[in-house]
């Protein structure tokens, strides 16, 4: 929670640190805090193409069997 606190702090700085530090900090949340990741479902299910967007760049398994999937739908059709 430090981390994604700490991201405004880091905005100024030269390059994207403010992005870097607050999706370390969303990481670490998720991966320590049940509650954090029923959360981050629901709204993942509320808006799924932002949900989808912030797996990739997590590089979430879940996010990485999707892709699998989808190719594997793509070239059976």
């Amino acid at each position: 929670m430090f981390l994604m606190g700490a991201s405004p702090l880091a905005v100024p700085l030269p390059g994207p640190g403010g992005i870097m530090v607050f999706s370390g900090g969303l990481v670490l949340t998720l991966r320590s805090s049940a509650k954090a990741r029923r959360i981050f479902a629901r709204q993942k299910r509320r808006y799924p193409r932002t949900g989808a967007l912030l797996d990739r760049a997590m590089r979430r398994r879940s996010a990485l069997r999707r892709i699998a999937r989808a190719r594997e739908a793509v070239q059976i059709d």
